[in-house]
């Protein structure tokens, strides 16, 4: 895999939705892909209680194609197709991102040795 030329965008943990149709949420980041947009791409949880899950729900009435879970240094991605959740085992926006790479120097301890090693090996790739 080559090194992409994608223009990303992290727009934070921004509050999406409204609370009169209870479609308000805070994600622990979100992301648009190309160009900024009203409604993130994906949005990333990070879980460390239950109930992670139920959030689809509401990322469904707001239409956000991918959500992904970080859980115990794993990452588990869910697309939205045909109005449902379907867990995946890539991501359909970002299909040549190799997700258990990507999730195995994200456990690493040392942030900068992280992002390094990860660029090293997908050069090579």
């Amino acid at each position: 895999m080559r090194t992409k030329n994608i223009g990303f965008y992290s727009r934070g943990s921004a509050t999406l939705g409204e609370r009169e149709n209870k479609t308000r949420r805070e994600p622990d980041e979100s992301y648009n892909l190309g160009i900024k947009k009203s409604i993130p791409d994906f949005i990333l949880e990070i879980t460390v209680s239950s109930g992670g899950i139920n959030k689809l729900e509401i990322y469904k009435r707001l239409g956000i194609p991918e959500v992904w879970f970080w859980e115990d240094g794993l990452l588990s991605v869910y697309c939205l197709e045909a109005g449902e959740y379907e867990k995946a085992d890539k991501s359909v926006l970002l299909p040549d991102l190799d997700l258990e790479l990507l999730a195995k120097y994200s456990r690493m301890a040392d942030q900068l040795d992280a992002v390094n090693d990860y660029s090293q090996v997908i050069k090579e790739n």
